[in-house]
């Protein structure tokens, strides 16, 4: 699930499997699973959407059947993050587990064929079931 428009659940769904249920819980009424991927990217905005969106998880405000997984945080630009951004990730990380997808230029062009960065192998299980 995206947290915000242009998080990359798309591109994840696609590289890991699964389904990308918009900016919406999925529907598991519809057969959809209910386990959730919280997608954003790692600027400011992103990761107040994250925030918002835990808070409604955390005062179970959520669909009967979904539960929150993860929030995986995709870099939105490469190099390291502004200091102030670390630290709401580190809060973030608090209250959920978070994984982090690094900046990987070709995805940015639409090329998915190369080989998944080394950072993404705990994601890869978890999108796995293993």
């Amino acid at each position: 699930m995206n947290a915000h428009g242009g998080a990359g659940a798309s591109t994840l769904a696609q590289l890991f499997g699964g389904h990308d249920s918009g900016l919406a819980w999925p529907d598991v009424a519809a057969g959809r699973p209910g386990g959730v991927l919280l997608v954003a990217r790692t600027h400011a905005s992103g990761l107040q959407a994250v925030s918002r969106i835990l808070n409604t998880a955390r005062q179970n405000e959520i669909p009967p059947g979904v539960a929150l997984s993860a929030v995986v945080l995709v870099a939105d630009a490469p190099g390291r993050l502004p200091r102030e951004l670390g630290r709401r990730i580190k809060v973030i990380g608090s209250v959920a587990d978070v994984h982090r997808v690094p900046w990987v230029p070709s995805w940015r062009t639409g090329n998915l064929s190369g080989p998944l960065p080394r950072e993404v192998a705990a994601l890869r299980r978890l999108v796995a079931g293993n």
